[in-house]
Order: C-alpha cells, then structure tokens, then sequence
C-alpha cells in the first residue's frame, strides 16, 4: 500500500540496493534475459552494470548489454495513460508494462568460491527465476582482486555506480601487447599514464614511451581542462630516478624547464631499407621503392642512404643506371627521402655515445625511457624514430633471450619491456604490419620479452591480425561502427560488447577485456590527481618541505 502511496505522489520508492528482477529466459549462446523489479526505476539501470546471478549451485558474474521496454498486450500502448494518471501508471507498471533487461553472463563461480588463476568460463545458465542482484564490494574484490593484498593488481577505477577498485593483473598484462583505444578527446593518454604509472610502481616490466606529444615524461596539459591547476604531473615528477627523459628537441625541452637525461641524434647509416619501407604510405612511395633501395643498400651496405641522399638532384638519373634501378623510381625514392634531410636529429656520424646503447644501458638498470619529440611532432619523424630505434633494440633483445634459453641461468633473463606507440595504426595498418618491427612484436607474443602498448583512435585501421593479437584492451568512447567493430575483434560474443562500449560516456569511462581481467567491465577512470600521486609514492610539497626540514635537523641539529 505503501509503494502505491508513494507511486500516486510521483514518488516512486526506488530500492537501491538487494535483488533488480527475476531471471526469465535465456541460453547460453544468446544470454539471459531479467525481468526487471516494478519497484526500480528502468533509468537506473544502465548498460555495462556490473550484476550478479545467484543460482542454485553457481554465481553468474555478468553485464548488463541492453533494455528493453515490454507489454504484455500491445493494445495497452495504444492508449497510454495520462500524464496525471498515476493511479492507471501504478497498475499497469510491472504487470501489464515491464522492462526486460538483457545479461551476458561473463564468469562462473561456486557459491564462496575464489578465482586462483584461470577465470572459469560460463558452461550453463542460471535457472528460471533466479535472482539478480547488485554486485557489491566482496563480489568486485572475489573477480578483480585487490591492490592492498596482492601487487599483481593494479586499481584502475569504480564499476558504473559503486565505489570499489576494479583492478587489472598486471602479470598477465605483461605477458602479451595490449591497446589503449578511443575517440580523440576521450582521455586516451590519461588511461596510459594510469597503465604506465601502474607497470612502474609494481615493477611487473621497464617501459619504453615514445611520446610524440610531449604528455608522459613532465608535466602535461589536465584533460578537458578543469579549475585551478591546468597541468597534471609525468612520470618523471612521479617517480623520480626510475624514469629518464631522452629528447630528440633538447632545446624544446630546456624551454618548458626540463633538462633531458640524455639528447637523442641517429646517424643516417643506422637507418635501414626496412626503416624505409615502414615509411611507404606516409612518403606515398611506389611499390617499387623498396627494390630501388635494395639495390643501392647491395652496393653500400650500411652508407647506403647516407650515398642516396648525397647525389645531387641532376646526377640520379647517372646514379640509378649505374647501380641497375628503374630511373624514375629511384628518383621519386631520392625526392622524397630528401626529407630526412631537415630533421635536427639527423647526423652523418654520431660524436658521442649511440642512442640504443645508452638505452639499453638504461633497461638493463629497469629504469624506464620517455623519449620526447619536443616539436619534432611530425609523423614522418615520429615513424622514423619509433622504427629505427625499436628494431634495433628489439635485436639486441632477441641475442640476449636466446642466451638466457640456452644457458637457463637466472642472471641472463631479460628484462620485460614494454614498448608504447602513439597513432598505432600508423605502424600496424594492413599493407605495413608485415614488414615493420611493430607487427613482428606484436604477433611474438613476447617470446623475446618484448610488448606493445599501442594507443590508438582509429583501431579499424590496424590489421585484424594484429588487433587479434592483443592480450587486453582498454577502449574508451568510440562511434564509428568500423573502429567498434575492430577493437572487438577476435572477441566472443563481441554483439554485447558492442552495444555497452557505443553507450560509453565520452569522459572518464572505459570498457576493460581481454587477458588481464577476468570478464569484461566497465569502469568510471581513477582520478589523476593529488590522492593519486601519493599512492604512487609522490611527496606533497608539505610533505617535502618536512622531510627536507627532518632531513637538515638530522645533520645540522635543531
């Protein structure tokens, strides 16, 4: 009578917490279907809810993929009730007009049982008219597990209206590459810095950033802008000494006040055919480029591009019938190479120490890397970078894991490293993924201890291949059908997915799936802020200027 009083005042008397419906139907290709409590408000409930089904024997872990509004005659909607009917609305509302609620059971335990290693997969379904219920802390704790307990986890955010940690494992995040996805402006780059501050604070593997915007290694422009500070802390505020800031710019980066580790120039005979073919699309070179080169590297070895870029303009034609190559196609290679030319960091000989060396050096101390483009931002520069610099540490680590495979001694065993690419599609598109270093790491699957992390806005443009490869995936917001449709590739039962990740807000929620979680979920982001930071060990300025001052007292005396 109560609920009737409540519903007659426009009051309804929505519960909050307890059983949401009733299992109705369902199979275990399709899902399930819920019927929802007439007592609970149809708007509360929201795709991407994480819910829980209590069978007889089994708790279903689920999603919630979709709503639907439902009558039991549809005569009924042909005559709706008023607006200030509200007595006609309480009758009808639950038993002749319902809303049906669509699961995807996700995970299936016993009842108290504990998730030890392997998630197990849903094998049945629940029975008619088994109960479905918010999921609450224990239930978020028993599937995700917890930071406090374990440094396998990492807490990446809240399940859509609750406020327990939903964490990744970081262990099984390492094991394979993985991809950061969404729209421009979703926050991309601040769910990796939460990634990578994650892979640094538990030292699950060392991470080499190739930051082409200059947002990882110092301070960084805050999402969406906001009140007060307009700047949020790198990695390097963060933690200090266990990052070090390399830069292809260092005057770019001394004028925003930082002073680079170690400044970064590449010799032109470091540059490989292979380098240059990973360029085809961005040089829009034609197929026979790659043969052209090939013949000019046959003659010059390693000089080769250093000899291509030194023949003047009149002199190639000459220069191509001297070396065997189609005259026209060496010249188009030499014209548009030329571009290479106005880059700073481009040297004919390198004065000091090289590059990978020094970052190798690096790894091998499990610091972590952010090289800084500074205002080299264009994609020629960044490509040509990530390439050149990636293949060649990546050789370097297949010598040293087939040492450790033969020898088996502890000492020789590579540090995981973990490589993140900006614009991934840019390295991974069908036509290139085959001959870059990038879709060669990505397809090993760490067998030489190196992985991706690529973040990207336009999955659908890499290969299918490659996007099957990837262990997890984070995805923010995206609307194109394509870019959905590629992000879920090689995921089952992907139709779902699709509805609640098209549903996303376009801040601060992402869809978490794949090998470090035990079923899909969508989260509300973790703050970046000062809470943050000092879970990540960082010291207030407060807290600072008191350990400077305990750290004076201590030498010079009160």
């Amino acid at each position: 009578m109560n609920d009737l009083w409540n519903n007659l005042n426009g009051s309804p008397n929505i519960q909050t917490i307890g059983e949401i419906g009733v299992v109705t139907r369902g199979s275990l290709t399709e899902g399930v279907e819920m019927k929802l409590n007439p007592n609970r408000s149809v708007e509360d409930v929201k795709a991407g809810k994480f819910v829980v089904i209590e069978g007889y024997k089994n708790q279903f872990f689920s999603m919630i993929t979709d709503l639907t509004l439902d009558a039991t005659n549809p005569d009924i909607l042909l005559y709706p009730p008023r607006d200030g009917d509200q007595l006609l609305h309480s009758v009808l509302n639950g038993s002749s007009t319902y809303v049906t609620v669509a699961l995807r059971p996700m995970l299936m335990l016993e009842q108290g049982e504990e998730i030890v290693d392997e998630p197990r997969p849903v094998k049945t379904i629940p029975s008619h008219f088994s109960k479905v219920v918010e999921a609450d802390e224990e239930d978020v704790s028993r599937v995700f597990g917890s930071e406090d307990k374990d440094d396998r986890f990492f807490n990446l955010g809240t399940p859509l209206d609750m406020d327990t940690p939903v964490c990744i494992n970081l262990n099984r995040f390492v094991e394979r590459s993985n991809g950061i996805f969404g729209k421009t402006g979703t926050g991309k780059s601040f769910l990796t810095r939460l990634v990578l501050c994650g892979l640094i604070k538990n030292e699950k593997a060392v991470n080499l950033i190739f930051d082409m915007h200059n947002e990882y290694g110092f301070r960084a422009m805050k999402e969406g802008g906001g009140q007060g500070s307009s700047f949020v802390k790198g990695l390097k505020q963060l933690f200090g000494n266990q990052v070090a800031l390399f830069s292809l710019d260092p005057e770019s980066s001394r004028q925003r006040g930082i002073q680079p580790d170690h400044e970064v120039y590449i010799a032109y005979d470091q540059i490989a055919v292979e380098d240059v073919i990973a360029l085809q699309d961005e040089l829009q070179l034609n197929p026979t480029a790659a043969e052209s080169a090939y013949l000019v590297y046959a003659m010059y070895k390693n000089r080769w591009l250093r000899q291509l870029l030194s023949v003047d303009g009149p002199d190639v034609e000459q220069f191509a019938e001297d070396i065997g190559a189609n005259k026209s196609s060496l010249s188009a290679l030499h014209r548009k190479l030329k571009r290479i030319d106005n880059f700073p960091f481009m040297v004919n000989r390198l004065d000091g120490a090289d590059a990978v060396d020094t970052m190798m050096d690096y790894i091998d101390r499990g610091i972590h890397i952010v090289l800084e483009f500074g205002r080299q931002t264009s994609m020629l520069a960044y490509l040509l970078v990530a390439n050149i610099l990636s293949r060649r540490i990546h050789e370097q680590y297949v010598t040293k894991s087939e040492k450790f495979y033969a020898s088996q001694n502890p000492e020789d065993q590579p540090r995981p490293l973990v490589i993140t690419i900006e614009e991934a599609h840019k390295f991974l598109n069908p036509a290139t993924a085959k001959q870059t270093i990038f879709g060669t790491i990505a397809r090993e699957m760490r067998k030489y201890y190196v992985s991706l992390l690529v973040v990207d806005q336009r999955p659908s443009g890499i290969d299918e291949e490659v996007l099957s490869q990837l262990g997890t995936k984070i995805t923010a917001l995206l609307n194109d059908e394509k870019d959905i449709q590629g992000v879920l590739t090689g995921v089952s039962n992907a139709n779902g997915l699709r509805s609640v990740l098209a549903s996303l807000d376009s801040k601060q929620q992402a869809l978490v799936f794949g090998h470090a979680v035990p079923m899909p979920v969508v989260i509300k982001t973790r703050n970046y802020d000062e809470a943050f930071y000092k879970a990540m060990g960082d010291l207030s300025d407060e807290e600072r200027t008191e350990k400077a001052a305990a750290a004076s007292a201590a030498i010079f005396g009160d």
